[in-house]
């Protein structure tokens, strides 16, 4: 009996007990308790990174964590539009020398074609180190400590922090040179290997070379100092130079890059050693960098963790930027030491409410706004785009920004039907290009988050203009002060011209079907290409939609068996060479393998580009970007479409946020509020007691008919106990 009682009784104090912890810390906090008082920044990420090796790692999910790790010899200024290149690890921004094919040095001005090479010299700031690493621990001897590994020392090694010791060592000019060797490592298969080595003086020389010997010794190390590359010499410690075949001023933003970042042959060393690949310790799961942050943790199916390298030193945060930054308050910091925020945590969200929940309650600093969520964040009216009164009272901000990208459809110009050179081929495509509203694509998949596509070029890229000179003439009308889209009566017109009238042939009377390559998702949307199939058939033009998987889209496109598909390009780096190489004779997909997915060819168009790409950013270059434009806008081998808008929301306490689609080190340069954020996340989280007190009314009248049928039966077995005693 009175174990029951005490039973019931510790039952009825649960709720009290309860009641009592949730004075602390939020029940729903997904962190550890001690790191609310830390000045930890916490972000999500949807697609784990399959690279973190920079020899390797080619896409945006990759750069969010390598760009922070490694620091490249330049950098874009954080603050200035249009993108200015700055020092990041050297000294200056390199100015080329320009030599002829006899090695006679030419002046800066000289004519593209008589430039035979161009040389780039790069100095590093001395006193710069990388992160402490094992690779970089010595033994007494001055030897590595962990160089010779064998299979039983490793068996309890699983992630680098199993190696107890580190070290660390300044960084230079060899480290650069061997990471620009690594480029042309067989093994490692660098994406941009093949574009390298028609540019790097001697990179396919090295190719050929290192792929000899892996053939000869398959499973050995190849130390890269024992194979020359002849267009990249060291003149000292801290400087190196790279020859570069022809002009090419689009060099030094390819030094922005991880691909150009250091890379220790003691890093490359240590990873090698029998038994580390099967463990996953390898550069492209443990990078060695020499940036303001380090990978400690990387579990990327759940948790990423980068923390502060307390070697990085010497930069500070810029004090100039444009008009309104200073009222924006992003010059508060002018002159502080870099980094601000000692760890970021990158938790894995394969879905976008949780994400979003999170964001709300606080428990992420920062996000963008999905479909399903952006009537809850934004709202539009006649003024413009602006937050919702949600947002507002919880103080969180938003960055907009146009994305140095496009999203175009392309028509395959070896196609019988929709390709060819000829004046009636475009204007069959013309007339596709009219009857697709992208104004309307934009406002209902989109949620108004893209601009129409004029030409190849986004915003941010000079070249692209607004403003009526900047519309596409054979699309759109310029009607009171700003773009319209021509009728589909005009486009009708044309699809007749073109042979084709009401969607038929002209001389066989057989309606216009066209295909549609895609991938299932993205444009393999059901919602997305019925849409597409409508505005096809405003002009009686079937439009035939043949979703498939990746591999198969990408067989299509390279072998030309795809009719129209629907592709997007972000910009590697920002200048219009970028984006028109997509379109230049030189790169079909089919012919040359390179980048011309729609095999497009307009000797006119090449000339021009052929000077273009060379020139620096002057009214003569504009001149030549918009005679460009014209001719692609006339040929139409593209649909283009839209640029992007990114939307992201931030909370009060992040600052120092400003949004770059070109740089990705931008980690460094962002601040946190602990204190603002610790008491928005006890306001927003605050527990609900309803519950709870309902409990406590309903719990009496549930336990008490069972509390008196236990006791009447403890009552009865203890007199029926005591007449079998007697």
């Amino acid at each position: 009996m009175s174990n029951a009682l005490n039973s019931m009784s510790r039952f009825f104090c649960l709720p009290f007990l309860l009641l009592l912890t949730a004075c602390g810390e939020a029940w729903n906090d997904p962190y550890p308790a001690w790191e609310a008082e830390e000045n930890v920044l916490y972000s999500a990420f949807t697609e784990r990174p399959k690279h973190l090796d920079p020899a390797q790692s080619y896409t945006e999910d990759e750069f969010t964590f390598i760009a922070q790790i490694y620091a490249s010899p330049l950098q874009y200024h954080y603050l200035k539009r249009p993108y200015a290149l700055i020092p990041a690890t050297v000294e200056y921004v390199p100015e080329p020398e320009f030599y002829d094919a006899k090695g006679q040095r030419l002046p800066a001005n000289a004519p593209a074609e008589q430039v035979a090479e161009s040389v780039y010299e790069l100095k590093l700031k001395p006193g710069q180190r990388y992160q402490p690493h094992p690779a970089f621990a010595l033994d007494a001897a001055g030897n590595p400590l962990y160089g010779t590994l064998t299979r039983a020392e490793l068996a309890d090694k699983f992630v680098i922090r199993d190696f107890p010791l580190t070290a660390t060592r300044e960084l230079t000019a060899a480290d650069y040179i061997y990471q620009l060797k690594r480029l042309a490592h067989p093994r490692l298969h660098s994406p941009i290997f093949g574009m390298m080595a028609e540019k790097i003086v001697g990179l396919k020389e090295l190719g050929a070379a290192l792929e000899a010997a892996n053939r000869q010794q398959p499973d050995a190390w190849l130390d890269l100092d024992a194979y020359p590359l002849s267009g990249v010499t060291q003149s000292d410690a801290y400087t190196w130079r790279v020859r570069v075949k022809g002009r090419y001023p689009q060099f030094v933003y390819w030094l922005t890059m991880p691909f150009f970042a250091p890379v220790p042959r003691e890093a490359d060393r240590f990873f090698s050693q029998s038994g580390m690949a099967e463990k996953n310790l390898t550069l492209d799961w443990w990078p060695v960098g020499n940036g303001p942050y380090m990978l400690t943790e990387n579990d990327p199916n759940r948790r990423m963790t980068l923390e502060k390298n307390p070697y990085f030193q010497g930069e500070t945060y810029p004090c100039e930027g444009e008009a309104e930054d200073a009222a924006d308050g992003l010059l508060a910091d002018c002159g502080k030491p870099l980094p601000f925020i000692d760890k970021a945590v990158f938790t894995r969200e394969k879905e976008a409410i949780p994400y979003w929940n999170k964001f709300l309650q606080g428990y992420y600093d920062a996000s963008g706004i999905a479909s399903d969520n952006f009537d809850q964040a934004v709202k539009v009216d006649v003024g413009g785009i602006g937050l919702s009164d949600e947002m507002q009272a919880r103080g969180i901000g938003l960055l907009t920004s146009v994305r140095t990208s496009i999203f175009y459809m392309g028509f395959n110009l070896f196609d019988p039907v929709v390709g060819g050179n000829s004046e009636q081929a475009a204007k069959l495509r013309r007339a596709i290009s009219i009857a697709l509203d992208q104004e309307e694509f934009i406002s209902i998949f989109l949620n108004g988050r893209g601009i129409p596509g004029m030409n190849p070029l986004p915003p941010g890229i000079f070249g692209f203009e607004e403003g009526e000179s900047g519309i596409n003439p054979y699309v759109y009308d310029w009607v009171a002060g700003k773009p319209r889209r021509k009728s589909t009566a005009e486009a009708k017109r044309l699809l007749a011209e073109a042979g084709w009238p009401n969607g038929r042939n002209a001389q066989t009377g057989e309606p216009l079907v066209l295909n549609l390559d895609t991938t299932s998702g993205g444009m393999g949307d059901k919602s997305r290409l019925d849409w597409l199939t409508r505005q096809a058939r405003k002009i009686d033009v079937q439009l035939v939609v043949r979703a498939t998987d990746f591999n198969r889209f990408q067989d299509k496109i390279n072998q030309g068996a795809a009719q129209i598909y629907f592709l997007g390009w972000n910009a590697d780096y920002p200048d219009p060479e970028n984006f028109f190489f997509l379109l230049s004779g030189a790169e079909s997909r089919v012919k040359n393998g390179g980048e011309n997915s729609s095999n497009y060819a307009n000797p006119e168009f090449d000339r021009l580009f052929e000077k273009m790409k060379r020139m620096e950013n002057t009214p003569e270059r504009l001149t030549l970007i918009r005679a460009m434009n014209r001719i692609l806008q006339h040929d139409a081998p593209w649909i283009f479409a839209f640029h992007p808008q990114t939307y992201t929301l931030t909370h009060a306490w992040l600052k120092n946020r400003k949004p770059s689609e070109t740089a990705n080190n931008t980690l460094k340069y962002q601040r946190l509020d602990i204190d603002a954020r610790k008491r928005a996340r006890a306001q927003w989280n605050l527990p609900h007691y309803t519950p709870l007190l309902l409990l406590l009314v309903l719990l009496p009248l549930l336990i008490w008919p069972a509390a008196r049928h236990y006791r009447r039966r403890d009552q009865e077995s203890g007199v029926s106990g005591r007449g079998r005693v007697a």
